[in-house]
């Protein structure tokens, strides 16, 4: 068994297919009426079904049990970069955070859905092969100007 896709609730269909077209390179590749699209960043149909509810849908409590995140895991740290100067340049709220098995970029979407886009750390020097709980931001100007096998604290 494995994840087949991810279905958000939004409120503005149009906004959040252009975020997810810009910050997690999704494409496109159908749209139902005015209320759902499918995106894909593989070959499959859609990992992100986006349903559209209406600009006066209510956010669910921050507290309240559901979805924390949907994880999107890039290839190499020079994307996680490329997405950092998207972020910085549009004034997205993030936070980077060193996990040692990744190091993972947290924002949200404009309905405050949390989306995680990281990159598996577990082959190189720095990295480890379980999360041991521990879990570090860093500062994205300093682990941007390392190379990728050293040692960010």
């Amino acid at each position: 068994m494995k994840i087949g896709h991810t279905h958000l609730k939004i409120r503005d269909l149009d906004k959040s297919v252009e975020f997810y077209k810009r910050y997690l390179k999704l494409e496109e590749r159908e749209r139902v009426g005015k209320a759902f699209s499918f995106l894909s960043g593989t070959d499959m149909h859609h990992e992100v079904a986006l349903q559209q509810l209406g600009s006066g849908a209510p956010s669910p409590h921050p507290y309240s049990v559901g979805l924390y995140h949907v994880a999107f895991e890039v290839n190499s740290k020079d994307e996680l970069k490329e997405l950092y100067e998207k972020l910085v340049a549009d004034d997205i709220s993030h936070v980077l955070v060193d996990h040692r098995i990744s190091v993972a970029f947290y924002f949200t979407d404009p309905d405050q859905n949390g989306i995680e886009v990281y990159h598996d750390t577990r082959s190189e020097d720095r990295g480890s092969c379980m999360w041991q709980g521990i879990d570090r931001p860093i500062c994205p100007e300093v682990y941007f100007a390392t190379k990728s096998t050293e040692q960010v604290d």
